[in-house]
């Protein structure tokens, strides 16, 4: 991972894409800001991402030292189960995912959009965040199933 602190207006395509489609239908182009006016960092998208999969995570170290190690684990709900234990450690911190020239925080104001074409993003951080897992969990799943019966399967999630 890159900077786990960096702030982030979080929104989910399928609220982008309808507020695209509204922007189509007007008379008149205009610009709009596409955003939800609500702002998370990549730390808590990674707690949250975890929490979905029943993983438990304390942050060791700071800076380029630090990492994510499972403290604990429990059931989810569902079909998905962790396949880590407590003291693994599932994150680190690699200078190669820092971008070039980092904005610390970004945050958008779609109130023109809500007061121009009555749109307001519909999906929350946390249900993006569900589906963001329960998607990369069936593909993970999927793959793994492949590699098993012989096949060749490409590592996407690595």
């Amino acid at each position: 991972m890159g900077n786990l602190d960096a702030l982030r207006d979080w929104g989910h395509a399928r609220d982008y894409v309808l507020m695209q489609w509204l922007m189509l239908q007007q008379e008149t182009a205009e610009d709009f800001v596409i955003a939800t006016g609500r702002q998370f960092s990549v730390r808590e998208f990674v707690i949250r991402s975890a929490t979905v999969l029943g993983i438990e995570l304390e942050f060791r170290g700071s800076g380029l030292e630090e990492c994510a190690v499972v403290t604990g684990t429990r059931p989810t709900r569902g079909h998905m189960r962790a396949r880590c234990k407590p003291g693994d450690v599932v994150l680190r911190i690699d200078p190669r995912y820092f971008r070039p020239t980092e904005v610390e925080t970004l945050l958008g104001d779609a109130s023109k959009a809500r007061e121009r074409l009555g749109w307001s993003p519909t999906t929350t951080f946390q249900e993006m965040v569900e589906e963001m897992v329960e998607q990369d969990y069936a593909s993970a799943r999927r793959d793994s199933l492949v590699k098993l019966a012989g096949f060749q399967a490409f590592d996407h999630h690595e």
